[in-house]
């Protein structure tokens, strides 16, 4: 673990810690009344920020440079570890809404890769890992939280049991395109396929809303730490961070080497990314949809403790792995 890392992750927890500060002396409002501000700071991160990051993103995203081998690495087995925690979610967990399962997913699959994946990659691996990471968080959102979107709004639509067939597909299909996740990187994808690229006023513009993504989301753990507080099932707390700090890991690992045959530096880049904590993507999630908050909650905090030990031990085995 490198000071700058550690750096990274003592500012994440003061931010956090800042938010929950504000939170408990009712700065930003009366928890549970109608500005409800754990609300109110989830609807405009997912509704104004978030899809301004993901346009600005997609319209700058360089198709031709993309490292293909790469990406098929990483995202082959992660979408399919993401599909079985989903299953497993939508068989055990009814009780909490139709949203459950596709929240466990994305809490257990998705990596807080910007706030402190990009540092970790510098500091660790030098430019040439740092390239590939910001290759692989370019695609990042578009490939898991699109699927997840997908999946959600199908779960959401089926639970409507009187709907016919073609009026739940409809409503699917509705719901996933106009949505603050999947019609930006759409149209941002689009916009690129042009090559127009964007006027400075715009860009500028996108940047700025895009920069605030980190910082509120940060604040927004802090206030639901205060709003919901850590009484999440501590079982699925625990299971879920073993699953994202352990199990993705090791099944990209597996499959990146001895299935892709990568190794060094590409490699270590990628199982870094998959060992990283939970990103605050599940908690906009869980806001988004209602359900598991304090779930989500609990288990970016406690993956994100954790990574200080569980870094060092991934960095080991990847140190094996090369011997």
């Amino acid at each position: 673990m490198t000071l700058d890392v550690l750096f990274k992750l003592m500012a994440i927890f003061a931010t956090v810690a800042l938010g929950y500060g504000a939170a408990r002396a009712r700065w930003l409002g009366e928890p549970g009344g109608a500005s409800d501000p754990a609300k109110v700071l989830s609807a405009v991160t997912f509704y104004l920020f978030v899809p301004a990051l993901l346009f600005r993103t997609m319209v700058r995203l360089d198709l031709s440079q993309m490292p293909g081998r790469l990406v098929a690495a990483y995202f082959v087995p992660t979408l399919i570890y993401m599909l079985i925690v989903y299953w497993v979610g939508r068989r055990a967990m009814a009780a909490h809404g139709a949203a459950a399962p596709s929240t466990r997913a994305i809490t257990a699959t998705y990596g807080n890769a910007v706030q402190l994946g990009i540092p970790m990659s510098a500091a660790m691996f030098g430019e040439t890992g740092l390239a590939l990471h910001i290759a692989m968080v370019s695609v990042h959102g578009l490939i898991l939280l699109t699927a997840l979107t997908v999946l959600v709004e199908v779960d959401l639509a089926r639970q409507n049991r009187g709907s016919t067939l073609l009026a739940t597909l409809k409503t699917t299909v509705r719901n996933t395109v106009i949505h603050p996740v999947v019609l930006p990187v759409l149209a941002g994808l689009l916009w690129n396929l042009t090559g127009w690229g964007l006027h400075p006023v715009v860009d500028l513009t996108l940047g700025g809303l895009g920069s605030a993504v980190v910082p509120v989301c940060l604040v927004l753990i802090g206030v639901s730490l205060a709003t919901y507080g850590l009484k999440g099932s501590l079982k699925g707390v625990v299971v879920l961070s073993l699953l994202k700090l352990f199990v993705l890991p090791a099944l990209v690992l597996v499959v990146a080497h001895w299935g892709f045959g990568l190794s060094g530096t590409p490699l270590g880049v990628l199982v870094m990314m998959a060992a990283l904590p939970a990103g605050s993507n599940a908690l906009i999630f869980a806001q988004r949809y209602d359900t598991l908050k304090a779930e989500a909650t609990a288990t970016i905090v406690l993956t994100t403790g954790a990574f200080v030990v569980t870094a060092a031990f991934w960095l080991a085995v990847l140190g094996w792995v090369g011997r």
